[in-house]
């Protein structure tokens, strides 16, 4: 006799699946799938509410919002044709990358039949993204002029640290070294009223509402300077500024859904929905401002990795912020 197919409890169900508990959470409460009940009253996925969730995850990462994946499964092709065309940009891009590289390789063949022999950073550098930005600075007050530099910019750049770290100033220094960057402060919701409106923004808008966001004057202020077009990189403070957390989790998915070819952007941030730890993709990068005022540097998203501590606290609640700052200042000083 077979034994009846295993039901996963969530978290187990959400690393099957490839996701983040609470993406598979706002599946749930967005009703695109209701998992069963254990005769204790505990979720539990069995194998048709797997095959649902393996559908969600895999029209979502086709790029479509919540609101789309909901008329997609319910037979409804509203809005297909325009999520269809962002993929297939996407996708272009990433093959122009792809052509990008096999041409690197194609030289270094040609050499190699030439008998010159390519260095170990010429190989390495196949393994890089195509159209690597390198920057490089002196380091600001509070730091001690210490070199900083950036061999990789990824597509989302997060900047991380307790206050008082520097990471506002570092972020700054950035924005005034890369070529043709921007900066959008708090006071963006000023700065952006004249560029608040247009086909882009309002298209954003609307990506965004369907996903779950709350419209508000924060909002297209963020969202006038994010589509702007001209610079070729954004430097964000406080990215989730005046968001709910609703409207930072369907911020960071369109961020996240815009493909390696994007321009890049550094934000500041000190929320979990805007920095989900879980969920950090290869086109990301997190750089910690340490709390002693030590240079700069990047971490890994891995429990264990150094630094990662330091990052959780800082997305952590005000309340446990401040009653572990000290332990986490005196482990990075050790």
């Amino acid at each position: 006799m077979r034994s009846p197919a295993p039901h996963l409890n969530p978290s187990e169900a959400a690393r099957r699946l490839g996701v983040s508990a609470k993406a598979l959470r706002l599946y749930e409460q967005r009703g695109l799938v209701e998992p069963g009940r254990t005769a204790a009253g505990w979720r539990a996925y069995g194998p048709a509410e797997m095959a649902r969730a393996g559908e969600i995850v895999a029209l979502r990462a086709l790029g479509f919002s919540l609101a789309q994946v909901a008329r997609v499964l319910a037979g409804n092709p509203e809005g297909l044709e325009q999520a269809l065309a962002a993929h297939q940009t996407a996708l272009e891009a990433q093959l122009r990358q792809l052509m990008h590289t096999v041409d690197r390789v194609r030289g270094l063949r040609s050499g190699v039949a030439q008998g010159r022999t390519p260095s170990i950073g010429e190989l390495a550098g196949l393994l890089a993204p195509a159209g690597e930005v390198r920057l490089a600075f002196d380091l600001p007050w509070p730091w001690g002029g210490e070199r900083f530099e950036l061999r990789d910019i990824r597509p989302l750049n997060y900047i991380v640290g307790p206050l008082g770290s520097g990471k506002t100033r570092l972020a700054q220094r950035i924005a005034e070294t890369l070529p043709n960057a921007a900066w959008l402060g708090l006071d963006r919701r000023a700065e952006g009223s004249a560029a608040a409106s247009g086909p882009r923004v309002d298209r954003a808008l609307a990506w965004l509402v369907e996903d779950g966001a709350t419209p508000s004057d924060a909002l297209i202020a963020l969202l006038a300077g994010l589509e702007a077009e001209g610079p070729d990189a954004l430097v964000v403070d406080l990215i989730e500024h005046g968001l709910d957390p609703a409207t930072q989790e369907a911020l960071i998915a369109r961020l996240r859904r815009r493909g390696p070819d994007a321009r890049p952007i550094f934000m500041l941030t000190r929320s979990c929905a805007i920095l989900d730890l879980s969920a950090v993709g290869p086109d990301e990068a997190i750089i910690l401002c340490p709390a002693n005022h030590s240079p700069p540097s990047l971490v890994v998203p891995c429990p264990g990795a150094p630094g990662y501590e330091a990052v959780a606290t800082c997305l952590a609640s005000p309340q446990v912020r401040a009653r572990t700052a000290g332990v986490v200042a005196w482990r990075q000083a050790a």
